[in-house]
């Protein structure tokens, strides 16, 4: 599959230069000043901040609205031997947040189960067969983590089955709140919680932070629970920023020291040696605890991330190993189906975005699918199949584009929506698909700017490739966890040159070894996924323009500086312009 032609390069604005002079050192060089300085560093002491993410900069759980009341009851429950289910989504937040208040919940009772949903039989959130299993195991308390801020008739049938509900979401809530005993998402109109952003297992780990901050029990004994809480930061792709970042780079510390069994597995399975980075997590584990959801039941999930036994871990990862096979094949197929749909269908061609259907296609891939799709046509993105006598689908969005503001315009004709700015998911009737379809290019033709039909790739800072030193190295790999609000920076070298070393690897990569004409000793590895169709100019020996991040590149024991290109353009490439769009946070997987 092709990228997207004609990208937009953008340059970020120049930063306050006070904050850029106050921030330059011997180690931390005017480049990376300036991209400190934008990312909101004015300071030296700002700077130490960022660098050393400490849990000290952790929030209260208490000044979250109704975590008082969340607590108190599983208190109650747990003092009255009363069973408690957990329940979560089938998507990675949703499995790692039921993990990860599973897991602390059996310190203090067996009286404990979780339960996640069908994705075919039953979809996404809280559902009446759920509640329905849980009021025939004795439930008196059910944990709802990643899901129910729009579950007001399942908070009210669970209620007339004698069960209390607890919902610990991150989505947008609706007009009217569910009444559960407590509610906690940030997002809350009457949360004075200071993070929004936390993620659905943040959440989750919020709530057991509440439980063991009221019991006397330290933070360290919550640290084995940060892994699961880095997972779903990184694979859901809320910002890496305040709490978030805190709680990511503790995660990612405890995984790459001491992985859990289930975890361990599936590294092994992929044959990832290296230190594990917030991408690791989204392209490695994240697809493959996905999978498992997709292909069988995301049941397996949980079991595995629960796993103490490696042997037992080795044999359920190798399960969902091969359920993660199965779903890129369908991935691919469907990608193949939908773009063909597309080039034969006169109104999605002449379209601001698409919305395609199939009933046969897998329900399990059509998110997935849905990005692919904006990797060739970039524009606003619905993908459709039917299930349980429904159209359901789920949507991807461009930058700086809100698609669930997008699809709540259409809501008259859903029978259920929901999600984020980038990502969503719906349910309606079969007989509203074309008038549906038709009313969403409607709404986006009149809300999406001209601008945003374009893809754009903003750059932090324009260098030289002597300005990549290993100092330089080295201070980018200390602003790490990134992620969404704090993206690795993208650098511009103008009026590079291949060193006559460069050639197509896998699938329609290009490798090269870059150098600038006037210093030629100085040469840089390159990697460009999927932009073979650059050979022509780089072999050419004509200068070029780079936009880039930089990454080390481990190959058979040895660790080197790589670019990875992100685009390329003949000569200098003087097409920068320094005002920005409206501010993204990020595309969700």
């Amino acid at each position: 599959m092709s990228r997207p032609a004609n990208i937009r390069w953008r340059l970020k604005p120049e930063p306050d230069p006070a904050a850029v002079a106050a921030l330059t050192n011997d180690r931390c060089p005017a480049p990376l000043a300036r991209v400190l300085a934008q990312r909101g560093i004015t300071g030296p002491s700002e700077a130490s901040a960022f660098f050393r993410p400490d849990r000290r900069g952790l929030h209260d759980p208490f000044l979250m609205a109704d975590m008082q009341r969340a607590v108190e009851r599983i208190e109650r429950a747990l003092g009255d031997g009363e069973r408690i289910m957990v329940y979560g989504d089938y998507d990675v937040d949703g499995t790692t947040a039921v993990a990860l208040v599973t897991s602390f919940l059996h310190r203090f009772t067996g009286q404990l189960s979780f339960y996640i949903p069908d994705r075919y039989a039953e979809g996404y959130g809280i559902s009446t067969q759920g509640i329905d299993h849980a009021a025939r195991e004795g439930v008196g308390l059910i944990i709802a983590l990643d899901c129910g801020i729009k579950a007001v008739d399942k908070v009210a049938y669970a209620a007339e089955k004698g069960i209390d509900m607890i919902i610990c979401d991150h989505h947008r809530p609706g007009e009217v709140l569910p009444a559960a005993v407590a509610v906690l998402d940030p997002k809350r109109d009457d949360c004075p919680y200071p993070y929004k952003e936390l993620s659905g297992c943040g959440i989750g780990f919020k709530l057991m932070q509440g439980l063991a901050t009221r019991n006397g029990i330290p933070f360290s004994e919550l640290e084995a629970l940060l892994d699961l809480v880095a997972v779903s930061t990184a694979c859901d792709i809320v910002p890496v920023t305040g709490e978030n970042r805190i709680l990511c780079a503790a995660g990612l510390d405890r995984l790459n020291k001491d992985p859990r069994p289930g975890i361990k597995a599936m590294l092994e399975m992929a044959n990832v040696k290296r230190t594990l980075t917030v991408t690791d997590l989204v392209f490695v584990l994240g697809p493959r605890i996905n999978a498992a959801g997709r292909i069988e039941h995301g049941r397996q999930a949980v079991e595995l991330l629960l796993a103490h036994d490696a042997a037992q871990a080795e044999q359920m990862s190798a399960r969902i190993d091969r359920n993660n096979v199965e779903r890129q094949g369908l991935d691919k197929e469907t990608t193949r189906q939908a773009l063909e749909r597309i080039a034969t269908d006169e109104f999605l061609q002449a379209s601001w975005s698409t919305v395609v259907f199939d009933p046969g296609w897998h329900k399990g891939v059509i998110g997935i699918v849905a990005s692919r799709l904006i990797e060739v046509h970039y524009r606003p993105t619905i993908v459709l199949t039917e299930s349980n006598g429904k159209v359901a689908g789920s949507a991807r969005s461009v930058k700086g584009f809100d698609v669930y503001e997008a699809i709540s315009a259409c809501s008259d004709l859903l029978e259920q929506f929901g999600g984020h700015t980038y990502a969503a998911g719906l349910t309606l009737d079969p007989a509203n698909l074309e008038t549906f379809r038709r009313r969403f290019e409607e709404v986006v033709r009149g809300t999406l700017r001209e601008e945003q039909r374009t893809p754009e790739e903003e750059v932090d800072a324009e260098i030289t490739l002597r300005d990549i030193s290993d100092r330089f190295v080295r201070v980018l790999h200390h602003m790490a966890p990134y992620g969404p609000g704090n993206m690795r920076p993208v650098f511009l070298t103008r009026g590079v040159v291949d060193k006559g070393r460069a050639r197509i690897v896998g699938e329609n990569h290009l490798k090269m070894n870059l150098a600038d004409p006037n210093d030629p000793r100085r040469e840089v590895d390159a990697i460009a996924f999927r932009q073979g169709h650059h050979m022509e100019l780089v072999r050419s020996g004509a200068p070029f323009s780079v936009i880039y991040t930089l990454e080390e590149n481990t190959w058979n024991g040895r660790t080197t500086v790589q670019m990875n290109i992100k685009d390329i353009k003949p000569g200098t490439a003087d097409l920068l312009v320094n005002e920005p769009l409206a501010s993204a946070v990020g595309e969700p997987a």
